[in-house]
């Protein structure tokens, strides 16, 4: 199961590959860069997908003339990734490579008017600032932290520099017993001492110090003795930190609790410290959900930020809220429209915002004005996902992506037209040399008489005079939206170039079809959702180009529940499954799972409240339940670092197949979370996906 705090499986994707800490990163011994990779057959493989470049941060110049932005490359062989810089024109010209390094530099940022970049190094052996001009020449370091830096602003003024780094808030064994250095066991006694994919040791907090335009000075931990997270774990990054306009005080989120209280509290706060006073207050004081990632307003008399209401729902409605910081008074301004928010920017004249929101599978860029929150205005059109927003002059710099394209970076303009200007071409030697199948929507009637928006992606060359198998992809989250995303893993076009069909429904449960719509899948796990799944298939299996004998589903988290949940009530519609870090058995996945918010929200309670019918109904719809149901073969995939769903899980359910007598297959990994970060495991992770695939449906 993925976050749902305004970020989607391609937000987290971006984030995971731009930090400097990244898994199988660069080690500053070998120059990793673009990929010149040749596909003589014009079909899509798992190598051409490892050997594209991925776009990451994009930042405009002070003066709007500029855009750096990071790439990040990955070599298979080597096992490993390496960031690059790049500078162009606002427009996409004089588009030039200003790093050729083996450190990995990213988070890059214009400082002193426009003159300098700052960005992230690991050139000195740790994560540290450093500056360079727009040309890539005058690298020089300008903090010397002792440890990690992971994410860092400037103050307006640039006399200050914020930074978030890692401090210790749980003794190791060793702490406790230094006679007992080599001693790996761990003393557990609160709740969440793990999560995502570590052992919690530290958290990470807020630093700031003084910056005389040469150096960083010493560095002063804003939240000192605090044992909280700022930003919160474990995507929470720089967005969640803020200066305001006269460079005196930080807004920053945090989640002021620990352990079981932790565990079971979606509730984070928006806090500001003031420079001159040493003082915090909480800002968002009674609100009680979600509250992340502050901006404020460029005149200085506003805070935005992102808000849910209700504690323990992670999922919740992400609104976009304003506050007067003269008298305090709160508006809701995106509540015309029925969808999160996923990003904003404020605009120059602090009277309103351009934003990101998913609505009807596609992501597009909105704007709404303060005192006209009933009126929100679509800029873009078309079937993509845009996604970051940056003020350009008169335009916005965004990335933009869909089922047929990664991220590149566009220029979309500010006047009636709202013209869209493609500015990379990043990938391009890499398209030039595929061909990709169409992408539909289909819309399609539910069992309750709803509709449903369902993508229909089909192979290259497709014949519909030919028959094809197909496949029910089922999404995860379990509420991530079926949007145009671009995935390095789960990605429709390399299933589509194995001349699959692929039928991707945005069943009960997820978000851009109104609140009502969104919410239907808590504590209705084996329910609606499952029905508008078999709905999905069984209405485009109708067409004659469907081979109906050979139809598979696959999925992964949410996806992988309803993968071994179908394989114990399909009806024998299937002939293969595949699940990846999926739950098959309820009651364990209640106690093993590290937020237990999460749990008691989706599953309505723990298994032992008898008197409790949301949770009963959800523990009699385990999968493992109906495991006497299934007949079908049965691929599992699992990570051992999966925190959020234990590898168990996976491990389980394979053995429940394999002592059952259906055909089975295990895929664990030991170094891999809840997805598959490292090239290698990347490429195993498709070639038996499509072996497993091709054996049971091809044959």
């Amino acid at each position: 199961m993925n976050k749902a705090i305004g970020i989607t499986i391609m937000a987290m994707s971006v984030l995971l590959n731009a930090c400097s800490s990244e898994m199988g990163q660069s080690d500053g011994k070998e120059l990793i860069g673009r990929s010149d990779i040749k596909i003589p057959d014009g079909r899509f493989s798992p190598e051409a997908l490892w050997a594209m470049g991925r776009i990451g941060d994009v930042n405009v110049s002070p003066d709007g003339q500029k855009i750096v932005y990071s790439v990040a490359y990955y070599s298979v062989p080597a096992d490993k990734s390496n960031r690059e810089l790049f500078v162009m024109n606002a427009d996409g010209s004089d588009n030039k490579q200003i790093t050729h390094s083996a450190f990995s530099e990213n988070q890059a940022v214009w400082i002193k008017n426009g003159t300098k970049i700052a960005y992230l190094s690991t050139e000195s052996g740790s994560s540290q600032v450093w500056e360079m001009n727009p040309d890539g020449t005058g690298k020089k370091q300008l903090s010397h932290f002792d440890g990690n830096i992971e994410g860092f602003r400037f103050s307006p003024d640039e006399k200050h520099l914020l930074f978030v780094a890692q401090v210790k808030t749980i003794p190791s064994t060793a702490d406790k017993y230094p006679d007992l250095p080599k001693a790996t066991g761990r003393v557990i006694t609160d709740l969440m001492y793990k999560h995502w994919d570590e052992w919690v040791t530290t958290a990470p907090h807020p630093f700031v110090a003084d910056f005389n335009g040469d150096s960083v000075g010493e560095a002063t931990d804003i939240m000192e003795g605090e044992p909280y997270e700022s930003p919160m774990k474990p995507f929470g990054g720089i967005e969640q930190l803020a200066w305001n306009t006269s460079s005196d005080k930080i807004a920053y989120t945090s989640r002021k609790k620990t352990g079981k209280a932790y565990a079971v509290s979606t509730n984070s706060d928006i806090y500001e410290y003031d420079l001159n006073t040493k003082e915090t207050k909480n800002l968002t004081e009674g609100m009680m959900g979600y509250d992340t990632n502050p901006q404020y307003s460029p005149d200085g008399k506003y805070i935005a930020w992102q808000s849910m209401e209700r504690d323990g729902y992670e999922a919740d409605l992400n609104r976009l809220m304003v506050m007067d910081l003269a008298t305090g008074k709160k508006a809701f301004v995106s509540k015309a429209l029925d969808t999160n928010v996923d990003g904003f920017i404020w605009n120059e004249q602090s009277t309103g915002f351009y934003f990101t929101a998913v609505w009807h599978g596609e992501s597009h860029i909105y704007q709404v004005m303060l005192g006209a929150e009933d009126k929100i205005t679509k800029l873009t059109d078309g079937t993509y996902d845009y996604a970051s927003v940056a003020l350009c002059g008169d335009k916005l710099i965004t990335t933009r992506h869909s089922m047929s394209m990664a991220d590149e970076i566009y220029a979309v303009s500010l006047a009636e037209d709202h013209q869209v200007n493609q500015l990379t071409t990043e990938n391009k030697h890499i398209y030039d040399q595929l061909e990709f199948g169409k992408v539909e929507p289909r819309w399609m009637k539910t069992t309750d008489g709803k509709e449903m928006l369902t993508w229909i992606i089909y192979p290259p060359q497709f014949d519909p005079n030919k028959k094809y198998p197909t496949l029910l992809y089922c999404e995860g989250g379990p509420q991530s939206p079926v949007s145009q995303f671009w995935s390095y893993r789960w990605n429709f076009q390399i299933m589509a170039a194995h001349d699959y069909i692929i039928v991707a429904p945005n069943r009960r449960g997820l978000p851009g079809f109104g609140h009502e719509w969104n919410e239907a899948v808590s504590g209705d796990y084996g329910g609606q959702c499952m029905k508008d799944y078999l709905t999905a298939i069984d209405e485009f299996a109708k067409e004659p180009f469907v081979d109906k004998e050979h139809l598979g589903c696959v999925g992964a988290s949410f996806g992988g529940f309803s993968v071994y949940w179908l394989a114990g009530h399909h009806d024998k519609r299937f002939k293969a499954f595949i699940a990846h870090d999926g739950i098959f058995n309820m009651e364990m996945q209640y106690l093993e799972t590290e937020e237990m918010w999460f749990a008691n929200w989706d599953m309505g309670g723990a298994y032992w409240e008898k008197e409790n019918a949301t949770a009963q109904r959800t523990f009699a719809n385990s999968p493992h339940r109906f495991v006497d149901n299934w007949d079908t073969p049965i691929l599992c995939i699992h990570g051992e670092k999966d925190y959020r769903i234990l590898a168990n899980q996976g491990m389980a359910a394979f053995n429940a197949a394999v002592l059952r007598g259906i055909p089975a297959e295990l895929l664990i990994y030991p170094d891999e979370n809840h997805w598959v970060l490292k090239p290698q495991n990347g490429v195993l992770w498709q070639r038996t996906f499509f072996k497993w695939l091709d054996k049971w449906l091809k044959q």
